[in-house]
């Protein structure tokens, strides 16, 4: 395994990698997928050095030493710690990446993605492959996402901006959901809040099998068709969109939900 240590501003360019994790605590991240060589290039970083490993299987990490993954979510040290890197990486990469309080741009895999924040922004662009993202705080923006996602957070704040997710999964305790999204035929959406609000906009011409429910949130929705239930506890809007091909699940405990219409 070859290691190097990082304590200055600079390009490192390696051999095949197959797959990447990256760590960091505060600053810039960008991962983009590329057709060049896999590169790192490191364009500020204060006093704590990277350490960047390369194994023989093409396994590249880049990241704090006393930082692991498992760890990050759980980072309590004190310290910004700044550093801004770009990585590029082929499309086909499996992707790890763990921020503090970094913000983070995740761009073009088609492989699996994972990526954890404490409290740093992460934008994810034009996965199709099965992504992962989970923090405590930290806000999401997923764009153009075409394959399986899963969201998990305490307080931060999703947004999906022009999916077609074959399988979107949400769970937050107080984080606001925004997604625009088009269903394909088998797509499958479950959203969970318990206090955050959840927002839905489909096209006119979608179809899906619709479940809304809240324990004492507004239930709201452009649509025709769905039909409201109230019993002790729960109410619900449901019923079928068009074919109902794919299938659209939100449910929180004392938020509101509410599901637009795009008429284009």
């Amino acid at each position: 395994m070859a290691q190097w240590i990082i304590d200055q501003p600079g390009r490192h360019t390696f051999e095949p990698v197959t797959a990447l994790s990256v760590r960091i605590v505060a600053g810039r991240l960008a991962v983009l997928a590329s057709d060049g060589p896999p590169t790192l290039e490191v364009t500020e970083i204060d006093t704590a050095p990277l350490v960047v490993e390369h194994d023989e299987d093409g396994r590249l990490t880049v990241a704090y030493k006393d930082l692991t993954w498992d760890g990050v979510l759980g980072w309590l040290r004190q310290g910004r710690r700044s550093t801004t890197l770009t990585l590029t990486v082929p499309k086909d990469c499996a992707v790890q990446a763990g921020v503090i309080s970094a913000s983070a741009v995740v761009a073009g895999f088609e492989k699996r993605t994972n990526v954890k924040s404490v409290s740093g922004e992460i934008v994810l662009d034009g996965l199709s492959g099965e992504t992962e993202a989970e923090t405590v705080s930290g806000p999401v923006e997923s764009r153009g996402l075409t394959g399986d996602f899963r969201f998990t957070s305490v307080a931060g704040e999703l947004t999906v901006a022009g999916g077609t997710p074959r399988r979107l999964r949400v769970n937050t305790v107080s984080g606001r959901v925004t997604a625009d999204l088009a269903l394909p035929p088998t797509g499958h959406v479950t959203l969970h809040s318990v206090s955050g609000p959840i927002v839905v906009r489909l096209p006119k011409d979608t179809d899906a099998d619709v479940a809304l429910r809240s324990t004492s949130g507004r239930l709201d929705t452009a649509f025709d068709g769905l039909n409201g239930a109230s019993r002790p506890g729960t109410r619900s809007l449901s019923g079928r969109l068009g074919g109902g091909m794919a299938s659209l699940s939100a449910t929180t405990i004392s938020a509101d939900v509410t599901l637009l219409r795009r008429d284009q």
